[in-house]
């Protein structure tokens, strides 16, 4: 026991920062031998965390509708002996596991919540190596993986040099806002995150780059009146054509990749009635601030401009009103290739003889990295298919390697790296 809990000190006491030794931190932990047993351990009990997947992934959690998931996550934090263990009042799940010293403080999280409504059946199916069903990837395996480290940080009496606290989180996914994150860093541990780790899908990729999104729910609003007999009035749904063909004509740069979507549309009572609202879901992303407000401004000249001109096509008799509410707000930012985060995290993958690619991405690291903090967002391993889809699944080959880069990561971050 005195060895594992001498191995932090041993591995970063002479880091220091911008030192070449901060890409030496993975070698040197996994030549470490009880490190390395963790590391065996890991593997050989995957079987075991691929049934805990299993698990939580047939407790429902729709959007807004996590509490269910949220209380099972719960028990395991409590059976795995974290400390503090909470349900904070938007609905994320904490546990809190000491290191030597309180800081450097990370979070290590994935998220709960899941993009299927509520009445989705979630039960899941096996055929060998395949596991299908909703959520299995996205991100019932995230969730399992922050189970398995915790499990093999406690077998093997790893002690950290700073403390951890491991989070399920809500509101990823949609409309959720990444509400949960939002409210880890806004006030249930508000100036106390030193830096942020989610594990969200499959694979072995890692995003170091926020990309950022604005979501608006716009609804025209008129009088409304018989196709026939109110005839000559403003149409509501004729002024969300207008609006979807001027967006549709935007013009976005490939680098930096911007886009846009028109989501969901709806509105009208029945074929011969003009209908008295209208209704659309639009979506905007970029990695770029500059960009993203750019089209955001575009957004809404063409939300304008359409009702304008339904109003005047018909002498402004019915006249309509438009509402653009902003739904959902993602803060742009990134991780630096330089930083010592991520060079960590690089000198993770190569000492585990995985492949290295940054990637950018939508996530509950866009959170932290939009305030500067530290922040990466991992996969947990295996493959993934049809995220977002009632036929989703993941492959397990070799899944055991996500949950390894995950103890390590989290042993590393966890200690003196800048």
């Amino acid at each position: 026991m005195r060895q594992c809990l001498m191995i932090i000190a041993i591995l970063f006491g002479s880091v220091r920062p911008g030192s070449v030794q901060e890409a030496e931190i993975g070698p040197r932990m996994v030549r470490d031998p009880a490190v390395r047993a963790a590391l065996d351990a890991v593997k050989q009990s995957e079987a075991e965390l691929l049934e805990e997947q299993i698990r939580l992934c047939e407790i429902p959690a729709p959007p807004f509708k996590e509490g269910q998931r949220a209380e099972a996550y719960k028990r395991r934090f409590e059976e795995l002996g974290l400390r503090n263990v909470r349900i904070d009042k938007v609905g994320n799940v904490l546990g809190e596991r000491a290191g030597r010293s309180a800081r450097p403080h990370l979070v290590f999280s994935a998220h709960l919540d899941t993009v299927f409504p509520e009445g989705t059946v979630v039960r899941t199916s096996r055929d060998g190596a395949l596991i299908k069903g909703p959520g299995i990837g996205d991100d019932c395996r995230g969730l399992a993986v922050v189970i398995g480290v915790i499990g093999a940080l406690n077998r093997h009496r790893i002690q950290t040099e700073g403390s951890i606290t491991f989070v399920g989180t809500v509101g990823e996914e949609g409309l959720g806002d990444l509400r949960g994150v939002k409210h880890l860093f806004n006030e249930s541990l508000k100036g106390k995150i030193d830096r942020f780790i989610s594990v969200d899908g499959t694979g072995l990729g890692i995003t170091n780059v926020g990309v950022g999104s604005y979501r608006y729910r716009v609804t025209f609003k008129g009088p409304g009146g018989h196709s026939y007999g109110a005839f000559g009035l403003a149409n509501p749904i004729h002024a969300l054509g207008r609006a979807i063909a001027l967006i549709s004509d935007f013009q976005v740069s490939d680098e930096p990749r911007t886009t846009f979507n028109v989501g969901r549309i709806g509105g009208g009572t029945s074929v011969n009635s003009i209908p008295f609202e209208s209704w659309m879901e639009m979506d905007m992303r970029s990695a770029d601030t500059a960009s993203l407000r750019s089209i955001d401004e575009r957004f809404h000249q063409a939300v304008d401009r359409s009702l304008r001109e339904e109003n005047e096509r018909w002498g402004n008799q019915g006249r309509l009103a438009a509402a653009k509410d902003l739904v959902g707000h993602r803060p742009p930012g990134s991780t630096p290739e330089n930083s010592p985060i991520v060079r960590a995290a690089l000198s993770v993958q190569k000492a585990l003889g995985l492949p290295v690619a940054l990637r950018e991405g939508s996530t509950d690291s866009n959170v932290p990295m939009g305030l500067g903090i530290p922040a990466l967002t991992i996969g947990g391993g295996g493959t993934g298919k049809g995220a977002h889809s009632p036929g989703e699944s993941f492959d397990t080959t070799n899944s055991w390697q996500g949950t390894q880069r995950a103890l390590l990561l989290a042993i590393a971050l966890a200690g003196p790296i800048d």
